[in-house]
């Protein structure tokens, strides 16, 4: 009898003995393809000889050290690399255990900011319908996961959604990408002014959506007229890249594809690819120096930020895919990805929409594929995809709610960096069968 409070309580899980590559072995010897990263996270894949030589060695000389008393050399080296590669602004960096630490310490970082310059009456967070931003309570306030959402709402602070740029559900008939571009940022201005141009701290939103809608992408200059709209009114834009960042879209960030830099980003799972817990915040000198010419701290923190052996992987990690070149393969495996999902399920009866980015895909299942009419959610058709892609020794990344929360089914697909062409080629097979199965 297990002890753990599993995600799922009736739900008897298989035990994971080893990994290797994109490859898992259950106790039983079972072999699973890792189509999915686990959630995204295992960008160089399991047991990569250099990230564990790093680990080791980073052992032997220090494992923890408090922030309130050192810093480390590693937890530096980290921080110069992130900066290094950030978008323009970006001066330093805040390095949490994950991705829901990230975003909280980037909405207090936000108020904090606004504190410091004499605006204190700043304090409204905008997000998106249909995003996530992580399962702590100011996290899951900005978020716009419905289903998540729910039963908290009561403890949850005040937050305010537009809608998504999700052109497969939202865009008009006859509306050109332009044209529903404007008409899907206009939605931030109306928010602003509505709640009050002086009142609104910060707008946050994914590049990429990910696990709530499925890979989503922005269209046209979506993401240009938000910065434009949220430097008119002097809202910071906090760019969650937890899950779509790091490389996961083909670029490092996914916001160098839309042409702008945000006052505050986050960033996780690819940034150590599950070798540790680790994430960060990042920001620009415009709010580093709002802190540092006024209390002189940022008024936040957790045990175990800047954790040296989290930063020792964080660092490989990164080091590893630069020097391997490893988001050329993103770029190239993420076009055969989209090929083989084109192929196999373009012309699908049920899946209504085959989107994303990189090694960053989804396709969403439709019970009416003229109507874009989604299946009954009684009948929990993304569960039973994922059973019967496990069953097929195939690891995949499907969501219920894709619509509105409770409506609306999609499976996520993010394999690891290393991925080959013939791997690509038996994850789409695997998956062919499984909702073919599930659908039966």
């Amino acid at each position: 009898m297990t002890r753990i409070l599993h995600r799922a309580i009736h739900k008897e899980m298989p035990t994971a003995v080893s990994a290797e590559g994109i490859t898992f072995t259950d106790a039983e010897g079972k072999r699973y393809l890792d189509a999915s990263g686990g959630a995204a996270v295992s960008c160089l894949g399991h047991g990569h000889p250099d990230v564990i030589a790093a680990l080791h060695a980073q052992l032997d000389k220090l494992a923890y050290a408090h922030t309130g008393f050192f810093t480390t050399e590693v937890a530096e080296r980290l921080a110069d690399r992130l900066v290094a590669g950030a978008p323009e602004g970006i001066s330093h960096a805040y390095l949490v255990s994950g991705g829901s630490e990230a975003v909280e310490a980037a909405l207090k970082m936000a108020r904090q900011y606004f504190v410091e310059i004499g605006q204190p009456q700043r304090r409204h967070i905008i997000a998106r319908r249909q995003s996530y931003h992580g399962n702590t309570l100011g996290a899951l306030a900005a978020g716009g996961n419905e289903w998540r959402r729910a039963q908290f709402k009561p403890l949850l602070m005040e937050a305010h959604h537009i809608a998504p740029c999700f052109a497969y559900r939202e865009q008009r008939e006859g509306e050109s990408e332009t044209d529903y571009a404007a008409r899907a940022a206009g939605e931030l201005e109306a928010k602003i002014l509505e709640l009050g141009a002086d009142s609104v701290a910060a707008f946050i939103a994914e590049p990429v959506v990910g696990a709530t809608a499925g890979a989503v992408p922005p269209v046209a200059d979506y993401f240009r007229r938000i910065r434009d709209i949220c430097d008119r009114y002097g809202v910071l834009l906090i760019l969650d890249e937890v899950m779509c960042g790091m490389g996961r879209t083909g670029t490092l960030h996914a916001c160098e594809q839309e042409g702008i830099a945000p006052d505050l980003m986050t960033v996780a799972k690819g940034l150590g690819g599950g070798y540790q817990p680790v994430g960060a915040t990042l920001l620009n000198r415009r709010i580093f120096d709002a802190f540092a010419d006024g209390t002189g701290f940022f008024q936040h923190g957790h045990t175990y930020m800047g954790h040296p052996m989290a930063a020792a992987a964080g660092l490989a990690v990164q080091e590893v895919i630069a020097r391997d070149n490893l988001l050329e393969n993103v770029r190239d495996m993420g076009a055969h990805l989209r090929a083989r999902l084109d192929e196999t399920f373009g012309q699908h009866p049920h899946v209504g929409d085959i989107r994303g980015r990189g090694l960053f895909q989804a396709i969403e299942l439709v019970e009416d594929r003229p109507t874009k009419a989604p299946f009954d959610p009684a009948r929990k058709l993304h569960a039973r995809i994922k059973a019967e892609a496990m069953a097929r020794g195939l690891m995949v990344y499907p969501m219920g709610g894709t619509i509105d929360g409770a409506r609306g089914d999609h499976v996520l697909l993010a394999p690891p960096f290393i991925v080959t062409s013939a791997q690509i080629d038996e994850i789409v097979e695997r998956l062919d069968a499984a909702v073919r199965a599930a659908l039966a």
